[in-house]
């Protein structure tokens, strides 16, 4: 059983994020990075104590971690982890749930470009479809969280 990161970060999704690790948890030994932001909707606190991962997933992965990461910026632990891992080129694989308000600021398409060339492997909350991720329609949040399945999660960390 190898190590995994599962990184949470504050968007409706993480109310999902205890399902999505229970799933992995049949194949992975879990670990957690939750973000502050997360708290809203994912009532877990990170765990102090993290072994280094064979895999990472960022489920999900917001605007603001994505760009940092993007741009190398270790910040905080989300950040931290995700861009140790594409460093060394751990797999790492991405739910973006970034809104149709923000998908269009210009530093968007360069950011999901640099993560894709880097390996990061993106699966759509919307369909499970892995490759490029589409944006979330503004104020649709709870009907996108109530559709994912966190199968499509499990299933893209191979």
């Amino acid at each position: 059983m190898g190590e995994l990161t599962l990184v949470v970060c504050g968007a409706p999704l993480a109310s999902r994020a205890g399902e999505v690790a229970e799933l992995l948890q049949e194949r992975w030994s879990v670990s957690m990075v939750v973000t502050d932001a997360a708290g809203q909707w994912f009532d877990r606190r990170s765990d102090r104590d993290r072994p280094r991962p064979d895999a990472v997933v960022a489920c999900p992965l917001t605007f603001n971690t994505a760009n940092k990461v993007a741009a190398g910026i270790m910040d905080t632990s989300a950040a931290g982890a995700l861009c140790d891992a594409i460093g060394v080129g751990v797999q790492v694989v991405a739910v973006p749930m970034v809104n149709n308000r923000l998908w269009g600021h210009p530093v968007w398409a360069s950011t999901l470009r640099t993560l894709s060339e880097a390996g990061v492997r993106f699966v759509d909350p919307q369909t499970g479809r892995i490759g490029d991720p589409a944006p979330v329609r503004s104020g649709t949040g709870p009907d996108v969280v109530a559709a994912f399945d966190p199968g499509w999660v499990a299933a893209a960390v191979s």
